[in-house]
């Protein structure tokens, strides 16, 4: 993987799912991260190849839940991210998706309380030899490129330290977060801050913070130097912030549902991306929002976008698939 001017997809939970990862790619995407997923939580899965969608699935035993899915179509673009304290459980964990992930990223920059409280996320940065520890681990261990996502320290010395420490690690790339812990989302990031850990690395860092339109890609390499770019809210506002020309929402939407369906996704993720997109450019209240809202299921998300008859010809050929391969396992 080449982390060197691309455009990224950043990771964002109950968001990075299959279906929103291949609408970025189509508009233009060159990386997409997954939703974190936390150590603990993997080493309760197994692998399992779906072949009634051609997907591979992580999922957790006992529940049967399916905590990653991906496609031979992502293969070479998509990255885990994992959310860990501990070297050893991270190696473990990761070995578990390094086979069908392009690389392994490690989730250095969540400041909620739940990643916090875990020794996780945020918690890490101020940690640089259990840092040292999960990354060189990591690199030592797996055949693939290993990352990391951090935010800005307290000051910019502090920052650019942290980060020539990552890179002694031989890791393939960082992105970072343009706010600190304390910060939020409405809280202006801090591109100028950025540009000085571009200057101290020689390997790429991803810039991360405030990209909401295609432009803003050429105006924050204009600024920081670097020439990767990771976008969070303004893809799930859009995911055709990818493209130039870039597609109407309503389009874009209506893709995203399609996808969801191709897929099998959980209903439960996709209402949650379709109510934010709608939040971001008209209101829950309106028809759209209340149908969405009251959807329980993929066949109901569909009839609200007018997809219904794709729905059911996707499952019909999906009904056509396991009836065949239950005639092929009983050699009828």
């Amino acid at each position: 993987m080449d982390y060197r001017n691309k455009l990224v997809l950043a990771p964002m939970v109950r968001v990075g799912t299959l279906p929103f990862r291949l609408l970025a790619a189509q508009y233009g995407a060159d990386i997409t991260y997954g939703e974190e997923i936390i150590d603990h939580k993997l080493l309760k899965c197994e692998q399992r190849i779906n072949d009634a969608i051609g997907s591979t699935d992580i999922v957790e035993k006992g529940t049967e839940n399916v905590v990653f899915r991906t496609c031979d179509q992502e293969r070479n673009q998509v990255v885990f991210q994992l959310g860990t304290s501990d070297a050893v459980r991270a190696l473990t964990a990761a070995q578990l998706v390094c086979k069908d992930v392009a690389a392994i990223d490690i989730n250095m920059g969540c400041p909620k309380a739940f990643s916090i409280s875990g020794g996780m996320g945020a918690a890490l940065l101020k940690k640089p030899d259990l840092i040292h520890d999960i990354l060189t681990t990591l690199k030592r261990n797996l055949s693939i490129p290993v990352t990391c996502k951090i935010r800005l320290l307290n000051s910019t010395h502090d920052t650019v330290e942290l980060a020539r420490r990552i890179e002694k690690t031989m890791v393939s790339a960082v992105a970072v977060h343009g706010r600190r812990v304390a910060d939020r989302p409405r809280d202006p990031a801090n591109w100028s801050e950025i540009a000085s850990v571009v200057d101290a690395l020689s390997i790429p860092v991803i810039v991360n913070g405030d990209i909401f339109e295609y432009e803003d890609f050429q105006r924050i390499r204009a600024v920081t130097g670097a020439s990767s770019v990771m976008v969070a809210r303004g893809a799930l506002w859009n995911a055709s912030i990818f493209h130039p020309v870039g597609s109407p929402i309503e389009v874009v939407k209506r893709e995203y549902v399609r996808k969801s369906i191709l897929w099998d996704y959980d209903s439960k993720s996709t209402k949650y991306t379709l109510k934010e997109m709608i939040m971001h450019h008209t209101s829950l209240e309106l028809p759209e929002g209340k149908a969405v809202t009251r959807s329980e299921n993929l066949a109901d998300i569909a009839r609200v976008y007018g997809e219904d008859k794709y729905y059911e010809s996707i499952n019909t050929k999906r009904l056509g698939v396991a009836v065949g391969s239950n005639h092929a396992l009983n050699g009828t």
